[in-house]
């Protein structure tokens, strides 16, 4: 009887495990060979492939458009210049009469005037009102001068405060007669001026925006006033107007000529006496403006010493200047005492910055004292 040999349990487990070895590598391969298929399809697809036809292969795809930021508009804005600020500017203004003598220039403080008007004083001399309200700088200004009646009236058409060294008789009577706020050098408020040695006198007496607001609150003035507004435009109001690059005003003597030139790439104009740039003296930059203002009055001597009236109330005829363009207009004191532009019925705006006032004499002819060009 034949005997049937035992298989041995090692020998089973061990042939197992190489059947289950064989079969996990085919299945690897399959699986390895089925992926190199899927990169190969990838990497040899068609010349008529669409895709590959326009290119778009090699483009990337397109950003979505992105609006720029919205910028919002300033929360204040400077009333007399149209200029964005970071706090409310609701300060009194304070009206300086400022000389321009010539051994008074260069002048100090004009740079941070809002608005500054020039007009003639005795002898054929300008005189310049320089209107503070939205700066709060601390550098000096001056020299200062005497006051006069039209300079109180253009002063307090912003209700400012005025600060003079003297005044003519008609002025101190308006001044001392007429409950007018005022800081007077020589008869109320000599402790908030100060004199300096570089200068000889009167081309040397000073103060500060801190010193005169100070005399101001010592005298208990109003602190706060209804501050006229202005029409502001980036554009500005002259864009189809003459050409008005180079600007040159005459007052009254042949000697004294204010001249601008225009600066496209500032947008500003540059001033000049008798053809040298007008300087400040603490910065010693040159004096500039967003906007010209030329306005006709008529002028009359009525002293010996030739103190002058000036009518700044019937209104006139007037010229505008912003951006390099020039146009005529009308000048005319609005029902809150503020001297306004007028075209058409309707009011000019100005350009946002600072504006220089200047009046000429109505004689021989307004246009007479405004020449444009070389």
């Amino acid at each position: 009887m034949m005997k049937v040999a035992k298989r041995s349990p090692f020998r089973s487990t061990f042939v197992l495990g190489v059947v289950l070895l064989l079969a996990a590598s085919a299945i690897l391969a399959g699986c390895n060979e089925k992926k190199l298929n899927v990169n190969n399809a990838e990497t040899m697809a068609p010349a008529t492939d669409p895709a590959a036809d326009n290119g778009a292969a090699n483009v990337p795809a397109e950003t979505p458009a992105v609006d720029p930021p919205a910028v919002d508009p300033p929360q204040y804005i400077a009333p007399l210049t149209g200029l964005p600020l970071d706090s409310e500017a609701a300060q009194r203004p304070i009206a300086v009469m400022v000389n321009n003598f010539a051994a008074a220039r260069p002048q100090s403080g004009l740079p941070n005037a809002d608005v500054v008007w020039e007009v003639l004083a005795e002898g054929g001399i300008t005189r310049l009102v320089a209107i503070f309200q939205s700066t709060t700088s601390t550098e000096p200004i001056g020299p200062i001068r005497s006051n006069r009646p039209y300079l109180i009236r253009i002063g307090e058409a912003y209700h400012s405060v005025l600060a003079h060294a003297g005044a003519s008789q008609q002025g101190y009577d308006i001044l001392q007669h007429h409950n007018k706020d005022y800081l007077d050098e020589i008869s109320n408020a000599g402790a908030y001026f100060y004199r300096e040695s570089f200068r000889k006198a009167p081309h040397n007496l000073y103060s500060t925006l801190e010193k005169l607001r100070a005399g101001a609150a010592k005298k208990k003035y109003a602190e706060t006033v209804d501050i006229p507004t202005f029409q502001w435009s980036e554009t500005g109001a002259t864009a189809a107007g003459e050409d008005a690059s180079q600007v040159e005003i005459h007052f009254l003597l042949k000697d004294y000529a204010v001249s601008y030139t225009y600066n496209a790439t500032s947008g500003l104009y540059e001033r000049f006496i008798n053809g040298k740039p007008h300087t400040d003296l603490t910065t010693k930059n040159q004096l500039t403006a967003a906007n010209l203002v030329v306005l006709g009055a008529k002028h009359k001597t009525y002293d010996d010493y030739g103190r002058l009236e000036i009518d700044l109330e019937a209104g006139g005829p007037a010229m505008l200047m912003e951006k390099g363009k020039k146009i005529d207009c009308t000048w005319e004191r609005s029902s809150d005492g503020v001297i306004r532009l007028m075209k058409d019925g309707q009011e000019l705006p100005f350009v946002p910055g600072q504006t220089y006032y200047h009046i000429v004499p109505m004689t021989p002819a307004f246009a007479g004292h405004v020449k444009l060009g070389l």
